[in-house]
């Protein structure tokens, strides 16, 4: 299908472009960027007047649910909550029941998600076989059949051996490890050290846990020349020290999710268990580094850690709840929020989830390395059509996902997405 999309301001992070034009569209491709030629006959026409055009965002942290935890998430409900969210491309975790620790459940997993034919799925494969932190999966094996780096998610790996050791296959075959640093043993509580922890005597998680386990990861870098990518930093301690990582020359990348973009350990308020998060959320200095360090470059992507929970597991006391929150429908709108509330601006929040995510995924994209993420003409057509002045109210039961639960209910936040274009179709419409 030959598609046009006229009057829309064109917006690309990636080259800075900022200007009105209309998108021409073919074979899944993008034909023509800013004046159409008028021999372009399309079979449909979106009309984008006070819309911005953008590239689709990707989400470099997704749990979908599949396979194993069907009662919280099945792939159609949350792809179709990706593509609702302007969300083109995502990684998912490996912790899925069982594991994906096995190239047959990868494929299977991409099969799925392919004849979808919704958003790009790219899975994680684990870093240990069933993630118990002992035998080194295959991970040739599990690149072939399609993941683009390895992963413990949230399982710990407190043995030290075992990680220098992945680091230094990943280290010889160019791969990239996924780690979220947390001490295995100071990192079992259900809140963040402090005095809001311990006025509700909640177990804390104390910022060491996240510090000790980023100097080891350091440390085993530097011993093995390994390339790794954190998620989910929490604390401002930990950010410093990603910073002097970077500026030391070392192969690293991370990412912050939204939820600790915008919120702190105060939002729990009488033990709110849709604030039950992990990482826990900190205290407002730890809110505020998180905020400069993505404006600096710091963190290089913002991501939803998206994990749906249902109503069992959720309507618990805060300590029993499962942790977790719904948020790929939420990406861009607090995206835009950051830029508000910073100064950034609609450019530097798109930026964070479009060409910074791409460029920490690189060449594990294959073919959609050069394109995803930007706007660029002969490149793949995932495209998020949204309207900036939109405001809405978040109503988590009116998500696509089957998790209906967020930390963010309640809450009036910028911009809506209007249309979801995938490798040239229409994936997604507001109604």
């Amino acid at each position: 299908m030959k598609i046009l999309i006229k009057n829309g301001r064109l917006v690309d992070p990636a080259t800075g472009r900022d200007a009105p034009g209309d998108v021409a569209i073919a074979a899944g491709r993008v034909v023509t960027l800013g004046a159409v030629n008028p021999d372009f006959h399309p079979n449909r026409t979106i009309d984008a007047t006070g819309l911005v055009v953008a590239p689709g965002l990707v989400d470099l942290a997704a749990r979908l649910r599949e396979p194993g935890h069907e009662h919280e998430g099945m792939l159609e409900s949350e792809m179709a909550a990706a593509v609702a969210g302007g969300v083109t491309s995502l990684v998912c975790p490996p912790d899925t029941d069982p594991p994906l620790d096995e190239p047959g459940l990868v494929e299977m997993l991409k099969f799925r998600a392919r004849n979808l034919n919704q958003a790009h799925l790219y899975p994680l494969g684990t870093l240990t076989r069933g993630l118990a932190g002992e035998v080194l999966t295959e991970m040739a094996e599990l690149t072939e059949a399609g993941c683009v780096g390895f992963s413990q998610a949230e399982a710990p790996l407190a043995d030290t051996l075992v990680l220098q050791r992945a680091l230094q296959y990943a280290s010889t075959f160019g791969y990239t490890v996924w780690l979220r640093p947390q001490d295995a043993h100071l990192g079992k509580g259900v809140a963040a050290s402090g005095a809001l922890a311990t006025r509700l005597g909640l177990s804390g998680v104390p910022v060491v846990a996240e510090t000790i386990a980023l100097h080891t990861i350091f440390e085993l870098m530097r011993v093995t020349g390994a390339r790794v990518h954190l998620c989910r930093l929490s604390s401002g301690a930990g950010i410093e020290l990603v910073r002097r990582a970077k500026a030391e020359g070392l192969p690293v990348t991370c990412d912050v999710s939204v939820n600790h973009l915008h919120l702190t350990d105060m939002d729990i308020g009488y033990f709110n268990a849709a604030m039950r998060l992990t990482p826990p959320l900190r205290q407002q200095r730890d809110r505020d580094a998180i905020r400069a360090a993505l404006a600096d470059g710091t963190i290089d992507a913002l991501v939803s850690d998206h994990t749906p929970v249902d109503e069992d597991a959720k309507n618990l006391p805060f300590a029993e709840a499962e942790p977790g929150a719904t948020g790929l429908e939420l990406l861009l709108s607090l995206a835009l929020k950051w830029g508000e509330d910073s100064g950034a601006g609609l450019t530097k929040a798109l930026a964070t989830v479009t060409c910074a995510p791409v460029r920490v995924l690189g060449d594990a994209l294959g073919s959609l390395s050069s394109s995803a993420g930007r706007l660029v003409e002969g490149g793949m057509a995932d495209l998020c059509l949204f309207d900036p002045a939109a405001r809405w109210t978040v109503e988590p039961r009116a998500f696509r996902s089957q998790g209906k639960h967020s930390p963010f209910a309640g809450f009036e936040l910028p911009g809506r997405v209007h249309t979801t274009l995938v490798a040239g179709h229409v994936a997604f419409e507001a109604k």
